[in-house]
């Protein structure tokens, strides 16, 4: 039961990360005008995902924390 809300998680996360904010939407289209969107919808593209993965970084390292000392505890 728990893989299947783990793997469903993940792929509603994974839906989630195609969204963009309204700001970047915005200067993604100015520069098609302009002809830049492959450097620019690339940079804003990998600045989402940077700025994405920050969070699951921080729960995980918490969680790895947590997962060891109570292993650790079982152990003694």
């Amino acid at each position: 039961m728990k893989k299947i809300v783990l793997v469903s998680f993940l792929a509603l996360s994974a839906y989630v990360v195609e969204a963009q904010c309204p700001m970047c939407k915005t200067a993604l289209e100015a520069s098609r005008k302009q002809q830049q969107s492959k450097t620019v919808g690339n940079g804003l593209n990998k600045g989402i995902l940077y700025l994405l993965s920050l969070p699951y970084l921080a729960v995980g390292t918490v969680g790895g924390v947590y997962y060891f000392k109570t292993r650790k505890r079982k152990q003694d």
